[in-house]
């Protein structure tokens, strides 16, 4: 399942143009799915079998850095005069009565399997990732901060296996840091997640050691940590020893290489994604259109949240020109990700959201 947000809000942002919010706050909300209703779904969810299923229930969320412009995607304002609605022009979709921007054909010929969203408020105009990552107002936050999803799965729900983390961020960082995502808030290191684009990817090489100097290093590292637990029954100690214990499973397992390893992937599949750019657009992400691809062998292999930053979206400027750059590289990554889901057998335990902090008025 896809959706885009977005509804109407009063406010205005730097360049002083009015936005529309992409977020509704409160309770780890996604357009309308709590954190209540996917541990539901988690205990009712069959176990994996050879016709599909993950036997567990998985997150990807995409994070469109700046505020996409869904007056120019899906929801084109055709009844206004042509200076206010643009230059671009609807086309039909699977699902009649909804149209969506000529840019966008692939996610078109899907939207039977996609819900646009436009009636969610309570966000605030800000360029950062918190509210989207989180669902909350970066404001009046409880000692240590509001927690990522992604960190509230680990900590509700753990690992599917041992050499799975249940929570693995694709984005990169960025230049404007509060673009910049990945803190587990007051649950503690022990439910970071994962970062194979930042610092993460060089954690699971044994540099030279052999598993069985590993497994003596082990031994070191549990005397070491029985030694702090005597001194220190601090959630920082409490994130060290599930660090221990999380590193080690992904050490002596290759699930998450094999997950991370696009050449293990068929080329017919991976072409079809496209590959789109990795040097950064703005202050934001590169627009890396294989990390579509990515987010769906990590949950395949048994991560529950992934997270990526797809972009830049803050274009102040020469709009509908930046439009035609992204949007079909968004559209060909998206419907991708959307059909390979649906072939795999996937799409009734993996959700996807696609969003930004906010959105955009004609004027």
């Amino acid at each position: 399942m896809l959706k885009f947000l977005g509804n109407q809000t009063g406010g205005r942002f730097c360049d002083g143009i009015s936005r529309r919010s992409f977020l509704q706050i409160g309770g780890l909300a996604m357009g309308g799915l709590s954190m209540n209703q996917i541990l539901a779904a988690e205990q009712k969810a069959p176990k994996a079998t050879k016709s599909g299923g993950l036997g567990h229930k998985a997150v990807i969320m995409i994070y469109m850095p700046g505020g996409p412009p869904h007056q120019d995607m899906y929801d084109l304002k055709m009844e206004a005069p042509r200076e206010i609605r643009g230059e671009f022009n609807p086309i039909k979709t699977k699902v009649p009565g909804i149209e969506v921007c000529e840019l966008l054909p692939r996610l078109a010929g899907n939207m039977d399997k996609l819900i646009p969203i436009r009636s969610i408020v309570g966000a605030k105009d800000r360029h950062e990732s918190f509210q989207c990552l989180t669902g909350r107002l970066n404001e009046r936050q409880p000692a240590g901060r509001w927690p990522e999803m992604g960190s509230a799965l680990s900590e509700t729900q753990g690992s599917t296996s041992p050499g799975m983390p249940p929570f693995v961020a694709l984005s990169p960082r960025m230049q404007h840091r509060p673009y910049n995502n990945g803190k587990p808030g007051f649950l503690g290191g022990a439910h970071a997640p994962f970062k194979p684009m930042d610092d993460g990817k060089d954690d699971l090489k044994l540099n030279g050691i052999s598993l069985d100097q590993f497994n003596d290093r082990g031994k070191l590292l549990r005397g070491f940590d029985q030694f702090r637990r005597d001194v220190d029954n601090s959630k920082t100690m409490e994130g060290l020893d599930a660090f221990t214990q999380q590193a080690y499973g992904i050490l002596t397992s290759s699930q998450l290489s094999t997950a991370l390893d696009l050449d293990q992937e068929d080329p017919k599949v991976r072409a079809r994604y496209g590959k789109g750019t990795g040097k950064h657009q703005g202050d934001g992400a590169p627009r890396l259109n294989e990390q579509f691809l990515l987010a769906r062998r990590l949950v395949e292999a048994g991560v529950r949240c992934v997270t990526l930053s797809y972009s830049f979206w803050d274009w102040h400027g020469s709009n509908f020109k930046h439009a035609r750059t992204n949007l079909p590289d968004f559209d060909r990554a998206m419907a991708s990700l959307v059909e390979d889901l649906h072939d795999r057998g996937l799409n009734e335990d993996v959700t996807v959201i696609a969003w930004g902090e906010f959105g955009r008025t004609p004027r």
